[in-house]
């Protein structure tokens, strides 16, 4: 049987893969800039393949891709009737990928999911109206095609996340609120960002932290706060991304690597932040720590690969099927120590 998010929370934790974005654009069906989720149209086996791979590497959840799936995004490349199609053949998406178990494997968890909007705007009363309406038909929808749970993620604005978690609320399903504070350290509309999850629980959020944005160096000391301040489980979805305390978020990262060709858009975000990847190794760690701290909702945003979701579940305990392929260094044909392997093969591998 297929717990729900509550129970698999207390008795397993959560595992979750974002990163849908930055991952189909790599692999050729989405466009940077734009970056709307058309690919659940246009390429649904596309998005199936992805769904499968996160699955396999270990992510308890099928998140609908319908980041940036929302009306004003629409209307900017000028598809507005798009809009609901798309969202739904997303929804579907998800719910069937989530249901591919072999035997008694329990079924994913499916979410449906709502972000930033992009023209949140605190003095003016009209546009929250829009973002309102916004949230409430992409709610409508995730409801009507019987999601588990609903994700409002990457809030920069506090009180635009308390209204998604309010709309959310009012559908009548559970919800994971996660937020992503900008280079302030601080929310747009002056939140603190621990003062912002700690007003999410106290609205009746199930899960709070943070995701996007921030990479595991500038995410933890956050997330240690929240996890302090409140009493509802801790969501943690970094970049995988090596921001610092002078660069906080991918979104103005130098790259100090030497590159001899820059980007078009002269900035490596989001489209040369290449060399800046965190290893798989410092994402494990990260989600160690994570796990450790009692924060039992941990997955990895915009820039996520497959090999960092199983990186996160082996951190968890878990052995998904990708953990078939973990590495095993010992039968490299240079740096192994497999006796078989010839010994000035490996001894030069020592010296390389």
């Amino acid at each position: 049987m297929k717990r729900n998010l509550t129970k698999r929370l207390a008795e397993d934790g959560i595992v979750c893969a974002e990163g849908y974005l930055f991952e189909m654009e790599r692999r050729g069906y989405l466009t940077a800039g734009e970056f709307v989720p058309e690919v659940a149209l246009e390429n649904p086996e596309a998005l199936k393949t992805l769904h499968r791979d996160f699955q396999h590497a270990g992510s308890d959840v099928i998140e609908a891709f319908t980041y940036n799936a929302h009306r004003e995004k629409m209307r900017i490349i000028g598809k507005e009737d798009l809009l609901e199609p798309l969202n739904r053949a997303a929804l579907k998406i998800a719910k069937e990928v989530a249901g591919e178990v072999e035997g008694d494997q329990e079924p994913n968890l499916v979410a449906g999911n709502i972000s930033n909007s992009n023209i949140w705007n605190p003095d003016d009363k009209n546009s929250q109206l829009q973002v309102r309406k916004m949230f409430e038909e992409m709610v409508n929808w995730s409801t009507d095609e019987g999601v588990d749970f609903i994700i409002g993620e990457t809030f920069y604005f506090a009180e635009e996340a308390f209204c998604a978690l309010d709309v959310i609320k009012k559908a009548g399903v559970p919800s994971v609120i996660t937020i992503a504070p900008m280079g302030e350290n601080i929310m747009r509309d002056n939140w603190e960002i621990v003062d912002t999850c700690k007003e999410l629980e106290q609205r009746g959020a199930d899960v709070v932290g943070m995701n996007c944005f921030r990479g595991p160096a500038t995410m933890m000391p956050f997330l240690k706060d929240i996890r302090n301040a409140v009493s509802c489980d801790v969501a943690a979805l970094p970049v995988p991304y090596r921001t610092t305390p002078k660069q906080p978020t991918f979104f103005n990262l130098d790259d100090n690597n030497g590159c001899k060709v820059p980007s078009p858009h002269n900035r490596t975000f989001p489209t040369a932040l290449d060399p800046l990847y965190c290893n798989r190794y410092e994402i494990h760690r990260f989600a160690e720590e994570a796990w450790k701290m009692n924060i039992r909702y941990i997955g990895v945003c915009c820039g996520a690969a497959p090999i960092h979701i199983r990186e996160v579940a082996e951190a968890m305990g878990r052995k998904p099927k990708a953990s078939r392929y973990s590495e095993n260094m010992q039968k490299h044909f240079m740096y192994g120590s497999d006796a078989r392997l010839p010994e000035h093969i490996t001894a030069y591998g020592s010296k390389a």
